[in-house]
Order: C-alpha cells, then sequence, then structure tokens
C-alpha cells in the first residue's frame, strides 16, 4: 500500500478530519449544509468530532453528546437525502484512503458507512438503495450490500 501508514491515534484522526472537512465544506452537495445551514466554525466542531472519533475507533476518548442531535436539526431545516450522505461517505473514504492504509483507517471507513446508514435511516426512513448520482457517487445501497457480504476486511487481506 506504498508509504500510507495507519491512523494510529488522535494525531492522525485530527490530521485525517481537518482533510475531510476541508473538502466538505468546499463541496457543492453538502458543503452548505456545513456552512450556510450549521454555520459550523470548524474550530469549534474539531475537538468534538475528534473526541467522537477517536472513542470510535480506539476507545480512548470521552464523547457524551447525542450525534443524532445536530444532524436531525439540519435535516429539519434542509432534508438531507441519501445522496447527501451518500456524498459524505465518498469524501470520507477519500480523505481516509488519501492519506492511511490499515486495519485502522479501514475502520474507520466501515464506520462512517454505518453511522451515514443509520442516520439516514433514522431520519427518513430511507435505506438509499434508489439513488444515483453520477460518476465517483458511493450509493447507499452499496454500502449496505457490502456490509452485509461481509466484504470489509479491516486489513486481513485484499479485496
Amino acid at each position: 500500500m506504498g508509504t500510507r501508514r495507519d491512523i494510529g491515534g488522535r494525531g492522525d484522526l485530527d490530521e485525517l478530519l481537518r482533510r475531510f472537512y476541508g473538502e466538505a465544506f468546499a463541496d457543492p452537495l453538502i458543503g452548505p449544509f456545513f456552512t450556510e445551514i450549521a454555520g459550523t466554525d470548524l474550530e469549534v466542531h474539531q475537538p468534538r468530532i475528534g473526541d467522537f472519533w477517536e472513542r470510535a475507533l480506539f476507545r480512548t476518548a470521552e464523547y457524551k453528546r447525542n450525534a443524532m442531535v445536530p444532524h436531525s436539526k439540519l435535516h429539519a431545516a434542509r432534508p438531507l437525502t441519501a445522496a447527501d450522505f451518500g456524498r459524505w461517505v465518498q469524501l470520507w473514504h477519500a480523505a481516509v484512503d488519501g492519506r492511511y492504509a490499515g486495519p485502522n483507517a479501514e475502520r474507520a471507513k466501515a464506520q462512517g458507512e454505518r453511522i451515514a446508514v443509520s442516520m439516514l435511516k433514522r431520519m427518513t426512513g430511507a435505506d438509499g438503495s434508489a439513488v444515483s448520482v453520477g460518476p465517483g457517487f458511493v450509493p447507499l445501497a452499496a454500502v449496505r450490500l457490502r456490509a452485509a457480504q461481509g466484504l470489509h476486511q479491516f486489513g486481513c487481506g485484499g479485496r
């Protein structure tokens, strides 16, 4: 996997999250959720989301917030769709793959997929199966199928 190393701890997560949010804020599809609707201040958001991901991947941080609350508020202001969540997954994968490779990187991608599908279902009841957006889009139905077939290998061999 070249010179990419695995996500090793909080410093790597912070770097990954800066990279990801830089792309997400600039994205024409999902960027407005962060910049216009939520008015996200990345300096405030970064430590909170870093705690979330550190807890999700390493169980070493305290995260006592409910991640659904801010997303539900966004959904109330402008409905989040399968296309929005699919784009989030695409950008998350690109940010992870652009810098990291290994079991933790694979776990981060799988966790992101699970979160996207779970939030979509909780907010809309949809699973994203009927969505087609364009080249490079990761349909959530494909994410669910991959998970159901057990194709996430978490660094335990090839694809």
